[in-house]
């Protein structure tokens, strides 16, 4: 089994990646395979709307990430989202990103659990959990909670080490993430799959 994190922020080693981090080790710990994945500091373009990853089956701006991570989720067993917070808000390139990768590549997310976490230095964090978890909530994903709201706080690594209940609730997640992943596999293994659910009607409410 193998866990995607992502991490939104344009810090290859900050305070987003130091949480991942933690969640990442407990996973290995319980043998389950990771790959962090930076979003770095290089022009991310946004969704324009324009459909066309429907006819391509992948977005059309291949310039960036989002293409390469939608090839890698279709492998993944599950996801963490990492974003900073700006401006009480996540992130505008991780959402950029998401918004593309659930767009043309949707499929490669379905059913598959994942968790969001957000880390500030102050405040911000329950509004951004809120807003990047919507992603998971319209894909039919298993979200992964914790012990607390899945957030850190600091404004350095070094800072973020020392929120230890921040701390603690990243290595939660990782242990959550990893006795449903167990538990999906053991599902598929007893020939429980995944449900069929329904596609295709759409209620516009001006008429």
């Amino acid at each position: 089994m193998k866990v995607l994190l992502f991490n939104g922020s344009p810090r290859a080693n900050g305070c987003t990646f130091t949480a991942l981090s933690e969640i990442a080790r407990v996973l290995n710990e319980q043998g389950i395979e990771t790959e962090i994945l930076q979003i770095g500091n290089k022009p991310v373009q946004d969704c324009i709307g324009c459909g066309g990853c429907a006819k391509a089956g992948k977005c059309v701006f291949s310039d960036d990430c989002a293409n390469a991570w939608i090839e890698k989720a279709a492998y993944a067993d599950g996801f963490v989202f990492g974003t900073p917070v700006y401006y009480a808000h996540p992130s505008g390139r991780i959402l950029s990103v998401m918004d593309r990768m659930f767009y043309a590549g949707g499929e490669n997310f379905r059913h598959k659990p994942a968790a969001v976490i957000a880390s500030a230095r102050r405040a911000g964090t329950t509004a951004s959990l809120e807003v990047v978890s919507k992603h998971l909530g319209i894909s039919e994903m298993p979200v992964v909670s914790s012990s607390y709201w899945n957030m850190v706080h600091g404004n350095s690594p070094e800072e973020v080490k020392k929120d230890l209940e921040g701390m603690q609730t990243m290595r939660n997640i990782g242990l959550n993430l990893a006795w449903l992943l167990k538990c999906i596999d053991a599902g598929i293994q007893a020939g429980i799959d995944t449900p069929k659910t329904e596609h295709g009607a759409r209620t516009n409410f001006i008429r």
